[in-house]
């Protein structure tokens, strides 16, 4: 997450993390309905600041969506990063990585082994 060094607001680095490649999305069982959850960051391009990313990942991929830190300014024309936990079925969290991906967002994983997520 963040962190705060005299005033100054930092995000944590992401060292423990790698970009996400399609390939490296699991693909998950359709019949599978136990919960789980994973950790990400991502990084939304400042051409969608004013579309709803991860409202969509809520409403349209029935995930509970919990911030771990988020750096986006108000006026802000930088990208935006989020560290999120995604919490729902691994169908559910399969189908929104695609989607973070079909737009071209950046999405990073503290996993060099995604099969060892907690999918």
């Amino acid at each position: 997450m963040l962190n705060q060094n005299n005033s100054k607001v930092e995000f944590e680095s992401t060292d423990n993390f790698h970009k996400t490649q399609e390939s490296d999305i699991p693909h998950a069982d359709s019949g599978d309905t136990r919960l789980t959850q994973t950790r990400i960051r991502i990084r939304v391009p400042k051409e969608y600041h004013q579309e709803p990313v991860i409202s969509n990942l809520i409403s349209q991929y029935g995930l509970t969506v919990n911030f771990n830190a988020a750096l986006l300014g108000v006026k802000t024309s930088d990208d935006g990063w989020f560290d999120l936990e995604l919490n729902g079925t691994s169908q559910q969290i399969e189908s929104a990585l695609f989607y973070l991906n079909d737009l071209d967002v950046e999405i990073w994983s503290n996993s060099n082994h995604p099969d060892e997520e907690t999918w």
